[in-house]
């Protein structure tokens, strides 16, 4: 078959004998769009990428515009009138002797860790990082309730002197304590979602990597959500105290009795349209 590029008049439409016509492919849809892409992503990297972007943009646009505009561009496609007719010469259909009837249409993982064991590694993992904060309040000669008020600091504005920040608030500590153990079970729960597709290097997903990538987002973003954590962080030990609670979340979730899911029974079980035995015995008497 052979393709040619064709621009045709109202009056041209009628495909000749052995061939059809269709509208031509264009690829700058897809320039336009990678435009828009770097222009966007520009916005929180550098001025160049939305340059670039830009300048994508208005190259995909005119160059859609002149495929479309002021008539469409076709382009007339052969084909071969002749049908192969599609035989076989099997008596009966063949089965797969290999493939179990659980795994006919298996996704992976097909085990996975219970909620519970994601509230479960994100409690401990909070424990182990409080005492890696408070070492370091205590080590910075600031004391222990220094980095609790840095927590909640954007609860209180006021609250900016170095003095202030390291002495005992009731109000301060109760707000930390909601804000550490919610994002710790939040973090928990995802673990307990990700190690399962992780199974060889689960402490090295959960105590290396995913400690050093939210750190890497967060530095990024603490300004906006706390200006006074922001001025005031050690990030070294915030990373180690990350680190830390991966480890331990990581430990905890991954030593958790893993859940076998119910993607590999049928679409007609998992909807309870029919049972599991009652498939079994339908099969069989198909086989009969």
């Amino acid at each position: 078959m052979g393709t040619e590029i064709v621009e045709l008049s109202p009056h041209e439409g009628e495909p000749l004998s052995g061939s059809v016509v269709l509208p031509a492919p264009t690829m700058w849809p897809i320039v336009l769009a990678f435009g828009l892409t770097l222009g966007f992503a520009g916005l929180v990297t550098s001025f160049s990428v939305s340059l670039l972007g830009a300048i994508l943009v208005i190259a995909g646009s005119v160059g859609w515009f002149r495929d479309v505009l002021p008539q469409e561009k076709h382009e007339r496609v052969s084909v071969s009138e002749k049908v192969t007719p599609v035989t076989t010469s099997r008596l009966q259909v063949a089965r797969v002797g290999w493939k179990t009837q659980e795994l006919h249409r298996a996704r992976l993982p097909l085990e996975i860790y219970p909620i519970s064991a994601g509230v479960k590694g994100g409690l401990a993992g909070s424990v182990a990082m409080a005492v890696l904060a408070v070492i370091y309040g205590i080590a910075s000669g600031h004391g222990m309730w220094y980095p609790i008020n840095l927590l909640s600091g954007g609860f209180f504005p006021a609250r900016s002197t170095i003095e202030q920040i390291a002495v005992f608030h009731w109000d301060a500590l109760i707000i930390a304590t909601i804000i550490h153990l919610l994002c710790s079970v939040l973090v928990g729960l995802l673990y307990g979602v990700a190690l399962p597709m992780f199974p060889r290097h689960p402490i090295l997903l959960g105590g290396g990597i995913a400690p050093i990538l939210w750190s890497g987002l967060l530095h990024s973003m603490l300004e906006a959500i706390d200006p006074v954590l922001n001025q005031r962080i050690n990030w070294l030990w915030f990373v180690i105290s990350q680190i830390g609670f991966g480890v331990v979340a990581g430990m905890v979730v991954s030593r958790q009795e893993r859940i076998r899911t119910w993607q590999y029974l049928p679409f007609a079980v998992r909807a309870g349209i029919e049972t599991s035995g009652q498939m079994e015995s339908n099969e069989g008497d198909h086989r009969q």
